[in-house]
């Protein structure tokens, strides 16, 4: 029965998953105003940002509190995207859950759970170090008819999760649809990015894209793009960015505009105005981009990939869908990313090299994943005391101290867990930008996925295993036996994932209002930029960091609002936290 009731739970997470998936993938960004694949030299607008250092920015004010709280999502979808609207539906969606979760699991489970009589050797006279077994199931005999009050609470909460499930798609799904019809429509809506194109002899690479689809897409075949190299033209358009950018903060600020200037003798010196000055090195550098740009048309190196547009979205998504070549490695289309979004080191590779770069990756996960059990392991050994007296003899008179010891098995273990953990999102980023995607985005959502599926197996199963079974080899050996002993296993963890919890979850949740580590690094950087910038640079929100953190910690409400109900209410307030401070963050 407990065994059922688990595996019951995990299947509701899988659809809890399946949903934050599905609403990640939703929508990137706003759609960006660019009308070619080639940024814009000059952009019309003004900043109403304040420029220079100013310490009341630095001081916290209660004030956000309130202007988070008071937000509408109406203007937090013209502020900050779609994006944010479904990355705050996730935390809502969480709240709701355990909210109701916790309702049944502290005024039902709970009092279950305390007044069995399975524990009969509890230790009242320690009853801090021995009270968490007593309100868990642990505590409830096996075959006991207290276990159908668990059961039953499984079942309602699978309602109410498929109730909410159906919700949550079909709202966001009108949100969609909504936002599409509103929003004007965009240059990459209606066109597709075709890779691996086969040229025969004696003509070009733009000779056969229009050949071909001229002859299979007739009625709405519009025009093509062929993908060049262009590393110079890139390094010109960098530059242009940078002194726009100068320019708006020079215009903001008038008292920085001039600028003292020595002749070559250094006798006499001129006040210069910088706006001027940088508007004609804008100037120069958009006469740069255009003869490149015609050199490039001219005699630059083609790659056998191009942007195809139609003339409308029906026969894009119809050239997107159908496959174009009896040969699959042929004639490779997708999605056409948005301007901004293009990553462009992987248009020139072929199918076997992206085949061969994603094949890599799988490997260069799974060996990770392996390597990263070692201080799952050791992290383990130190929630157990006798394990640790045995690997390291000499602290045995110090694990006498109750201080001590309490620090080790409760507080160093998370906290050491937590820090290895802060360099998986950006080493999954690393390998998901190697994998062959064309888009900023595709390399976010990879990275989101594959740091999930890392924190579930290491975290959550190496933490089972390793604390209970990893000593026993025949667990491996009967797959038939792998949920009794995930039956018995997870709820002996569970003051370890409450102690995460805590210091993952609540000290994450807080630290993002400083953001220590971007503001450090935006300070070190400043000196070392060729154009000085005094605005602090607020970097965006890392979605391949945060949600898999949001994901793991529904995963462990969901397995434990049955087996261990005391960890829901410090899930409760991580996401109450994580709703003010995400909102603040996002608008």
């Amino acid at each position: 029965m407990l065994v059922s009731a688990l595996l019951t739970s995990v299947g509701i997470n899988s659809g809890l998953c399946v949903l934050f998936f599905t609403l990640y993938s939703i929508l990137r960004k706003q759609p960006s105003n660019y009308d070619v694949y080639i940024p814009r030299l000059l952009v019309e607008g003004t900043s109403t940002r304040r420029s220079g250092f100013n310490l009341e920015r630095l001081i916290p004010s209660p004030g956000w509190v309130r202007r988070a709280w008071k937000l509408s999502e109406e203007e937090l979808l013209s502020s900050s995207g779609l994006d944010a609207v479904v990355f705050m539906r996730i935390i809502t969606f969480c709240l709701k859950v355990f909210l109701v979760a916790g309702i049944i699991g502290i005024f039902v489970l709970l009092p279950v759970n305390c007044t069995g009589d399975q524990l009969e050797d509890v230790d009242f006279v320690d009853f801090s170090n021995n009270s968490l077994d007593v309100f868990t199931i642990s505590n409830v005999a096996s075959g006991s008819k207290r276990l159908w009050v668990h059961f039953c609470a499984v079942y309602i909460v699978t309602v109410f999760v498929c109730c909410l499930l159906y919700y949550e798609y079909k709202y966001i799904s009108s949100k969609r649809i909504a936002y599409f019809l509103s929003s004007k429509p965009q240059p990459h809506q209606f066109t597709i990015l075709v890779r691996s194109i086969p040229v025969s002899a004696g003509s070009s690479i733009s000779d056969s894209i229009n050949s071909f689809f001229t002859e299979y897409h007739p009625s709405t075949y519009l025009s093509h793009l062929v993908v060049r190299r262009t590393n110079k033209l890139r390094s010109l358009i960098n530059d242009a960015k940078k002194y726009y950018k100068r320019i708006i903060q020079l215009q903001s600020n008038p008292t920085q505009r001039s600028h003292g200037c020595f002749n070559c003798f250094g006798l006499f010196s001129r006040n210069v105005d910088l706006v001027d000055h940088y508007e004609k090195k804008l100037e120069d550098i958009e006469e740069n981009v255009r003869l490149e740009q015609s050199e490039v048309s001219l005699a630059g190196e083609e790659i056998h990939a191009a942007f195809v547009s139609f003339k409308s979205r029906y026969g894009a998504a119809i050239a997107f869908h159908l496959q174009q070549s009896t040969n699959p490695t042929q004639w490779v289309t997708e999605q056409a990313p948005e301007p901004h979004d293009v990553y462009w080191p992987f248009f020139s590779s072929s199918f076997i090299r992206r085949w061969i770069s994603k094949l890599v990756v799988i490997v260069a996960c799974i060996l990770l994943t392996i390597l990263f059990l070692i201080p799952v392991v050791v992290v383990q050994g130190l929630t157990n005391l006798s394990q640790l007296e045995g690997w390291f003899p000499f602290l045995e008179s110090l694990l006498t101290i109750t201080f001590v010891s309490e620090v080790i098995t409760g507080y160093l273990p998370s906290l050491i867990l937590m820090l290895f953990l802060k360099t998986v999102p950006p080493v999954m980023e690393l390998l998901s930008s190697i994998q062959g995607y064309v888009s900023h985005s595709g390399i976010e959502r990879s990275a989101c996925d594959k740091v999930l599926w890392f924190t579930i197996w290491n975290i959550f199963f190496a933490t089972v295993f390793s604390g209970s079974v990893l000593y026993q080899v025949s667990i491996f050996l009967e797959p038939s036996n792998i949920p009794s002993k995930l039956a018995v296993s997870v709820p002996a963890q569970a003051s370890f994932f409450i102690a995460y919890v805590v210091t993952s979850g609540w000290t994450s949740a807080s630290s993002e209002l400083f953001r220590l580590v971007p503001l450090v690094w935006s300070l070190i950087r400043k000196p070392c930029t060729k154009i000085k910038d005094d605005e602090l640079e607020v970097p965006s929100i890392p979605y391949h960091r945060d949600i898999p953190r949001l994901l793991f910690f529904g995963l462990l409400g969901i397995t434990y609002f049955f087996l261990a109900p005391l960890i829901l209410p410090f899930l409760l307030v991580y996401f109450c936290f994580g709703y003010i401070i995400y909102r603040n963050q996002v608008s």
